[in-house]
């Protein structure tokens, strides 16, 4: 008979029931709880911000390396080094002008091809397409964020120079008096470089075009087309706003021009460069890359702090 046979005897009895402390049964394998430890909350609080310190010190990690290995080239050439366009390795002669504008040039001619290809592309996913077609298509996108970048480059060399070389030389005839199309048609040049590219950026801008029209609220779509919006006009007027919220380098004018980016120099240079001033000046013009991306990350960071503050604001 355990402990709590014998009270229930007792009371049947009729005999003054006494308090009786719960026992274990023998044999019983219940473990007892374990005991908390009483630091583990500062402990996990420290971990993240030993975590998010890192992160932070990472990017300035990468900052300090190269001003430091570029202060010979910023000691010698200062300022002007963003603005000359001179690259000799033999004077001496440094300048990142060539190459900032082949970084910007085929920047521009990327974002322009793929912009409106990828937004409109989105729109068709968010907004006319079911889900049972959208939600498969938006996969396959997505999926063509993990080709590696050398897969996309060996498509341009064998398949997208070949296609610009003879299209350039077909069109050169008719558009040789224009500097924007003029020059000889490698099929290696600006164009080329920001074709790739763009092929490059559509599904990044495809993916977060869609998610951005996706969060836009349903309430926005009905009351446009309560009031007589056509679906385009829904869509255009409404949900998007709402979401919107080895040579020598030189500066050609040619679209066709063989031309250089600051990537380009850098994977090209790096290990030719057998003086200091020489791998200063290739650290340099790593430096302003770094800047430039980060100048770009920043804008895009506050454009979206500004459309999530209207979002906000909107539904407040």
């Amino acid at each position: 008979m355990n402990v709590s046979e014998i009270g229930s005897a007792n009371d049947v009895s009729g005999s003054p029931l006494t308090p009786v402390r719960a026992t274990t049964r023998i044999g019983d394998t219940r473990s007892t709880p374990r005991r908390r430890w009483p630091h583990a909350d500062r402990a996990f609080a420290w971990g993240t911000r030993v975590a998010a310190s890192g992160v932070i010190a990472i990017p300035l990690a990468i900052a300090y390396v190269l001003t430091e290995a570029s202060a010979l080239s910023r000691a010698k050439f200062g300022w002007t080094f963003l603005w000359t366009s001179a690259w000799d390795p033999v004077a001496l002669s440094f300048g990142a002008l060539p190459f900032v504008y082949g970084t910007l040039a085929t920047s521009v001619i990327a974002i322009t091809i793929a912009l409106p290809l990828g937004l409109l592309a989105a729109i068709c996913l968010a907004e006319l397409l079911p889900t049972r077609f959208s939600d498969p298509l938006a996969f396959l996108i997505e999926l063509l964020v993990a080709v590696p970048s050398v897969v996309y480059g060996l498509l341009g060399v064998f398949i997208l120079v070949p296609i610009v070389r003879s299209f350039g030389n077909a069109i050169l005839p008719v558009t040789g008096s224009f500097p924007l199309l003029a020059g000889p048609m490698y099929g290696i040049g600006l164009l080329t470089a920001g074709v790739l590219l763009a092929v490059m950026i559509v599904p990044f801008i495809v993916s977060v075009s869609r998610e951005v029209l996706l969060a836009v609220p349903q309430t926005q779509r009905d009351a446009a087309l309560a009031l007589g919006a056509t679906r385009w006009e829904t869509v255009w007027r409404v949900v998007v706003p709402y979401a919107l919220i080895g040579n020598r380098p030189e500066i050609a004018a040619s679209l066709f021009a063989p031309a250089h980016t600051m990537a380009a120099v850098l994977a090209n240079e790096f290990a030719e460069a057998d003086t200091p001033t020489y791998l200063s000046a290739l650290m340099q013009v790593a430096l302003v890359l770094f800047g430039i991306t980060m100048l770009v990350n920043a804008v895009a960071r506050l454009l979206i702090a500004a459309t999530t503050t209207r979002a906000a604001e909107v539904r407040g």
